[in-house]
């Protein structure tokens, strides 16, 4: 278990791997909302611009930050730090306390979802990533470049609203650049 100045550099941790993963893949902060922290995570909201398409948080920021993961575990003294990471796409509503709504929800439903809990802890990989229908529906089914649409093949499955509402998991994280190691 952490002690509160664990958790306190874990966090700072966190937030400057998402940063470097964000820039890595090209999405400035004039594209995306102030990270809102979490806890022991963070929920980062994108715009939807056209600077910002969907296939580059698939092809730019996860492998981007899968690597950070895989580099800092690597190195000496380094902590093996592990992450669930959910994509979806939706509407965003504000108010004067931060962003809510049905699809920020979903997002979070998603990323905990027990079987993405125990997919990340049965498996090696420092990120299991889980995205919605909506982006299986609309980007990754389509296998655009980067894109290996049959590494999403196991469903899962959330209660929203009393709607069910479904994501799929990518079964490994991508081998690294130039490494052919997987991360």
């Amino acid at each position: 278990m952490l002690t509160n100045p664990e958790r306190a550099l874990m966090r700072e941790r966190l937030r400057g791997l998402l940063d470097a993963a964000f820039l890595a893949g090209g999405i400035d902060e004039e594209f995306r909302d102030p990270m809102i922290d979490r806890g022991d995570g963070a929920l980062c909201l994108v715009r939807p611009v056209d600077e910002v398409p969907k296939t580059v948080l698939l092809t730019r920021f996860v492998p981007a930050l899968a690597e950070a993961l895989w580099r800092a575990a690597a190195q000496p003294r380094g902590e093996a730090f592990r992450l669930r990471v959910a994509l979806h796409a939706g509407d965003v509503h504000y108010d004067g306390h931060g962003a809510y709504g049905e699809d920020i929800d979903f997002a979070c439903r998603l990323l905990d979802a027990p079987v993405v809990k125990r997919w990340l802890k049965n498996s090696a990989d420092h990120l299991v990533l889980v995205v919605s229908n909506e982006i299986y529906r609309t980007v990754v089914r389509h296998g655009y470049e980067g894109i290996d649409s049959g590494a999403f093949g196991h469903e899962v499955s959330v209660r929203v609203g009393g709607q069910r509402m479904r994501g799929r998991i990518r079964s490994a994280d991508p081998v690294l650049p130039g490494t052919g190691l997987s991360a």
